[in-house]
């Protein structure tokens, strides 16, 4: 009975381990890559969000005003907590941009770039989203391509 028991209580063999440790691997690094990938990208999507609200406040400031801010030529930059104060629009303290405004008394060109100088996702590739008059929403410099 005692020699039974013993074979009986097969284990996994150290080829079968192994096996399984590589399967997991490659899946490991195939997966990794991707989820870095769409991390970055919904992290854009900050960007996109108030950069499109910059420019619905700027169309009503021009409906308004018959300009749009600032009307002088200038360039206003807006760091995380801050807020673009004649346009209502506010930068919350935890985002992962600063943005800026650049305006004529016809048409303007607001910015957002990436706060640090390692981007989003730590390389030296930085992410710069821009919009101008036309509601034209264009990607400058897009840190999460691989």
């Amino acid at each position: 009975m005692i020699l039974s028991l013993r074979y009986s209580q097969r284990g996994y063999t150290l080829i079968e381990l192994f096996v399984v440790v590589l399967i997991v691997g490659v899946i490991a690094a195939l997966a990794i890559p991707r989820f870095m990938q769409s991390t970055a990208k919904t992290k854009q999507g900050e960007a996109q969000l108030i950069l499109k609200q910059v420019y619905e406040m700027q169309r009503a400031y021009r409906q308004e005003m018959d300009t749009y801010y600032p009307s002088d030529g200038s360039t206003i930059v807006v760091q995380p907590g801050g807020d673009f104060d004649r346009l209502d629009v506010e930068v919350m303290a935890s985002a992962r941009y600063s943005y800026s405004i650049t305006a004529t008394r016809t048409s303007f060109v607001a910015t957002a770039g990436s706060k640090d100088a390692t981007g989003l996702d730590d390389d030296a590739t930085l992410d710069i989203w821009s919009i101008d008059q036309t509601g034209k929403l264009t990607c400058v410099s897009d840190d999460a391509t691989y």
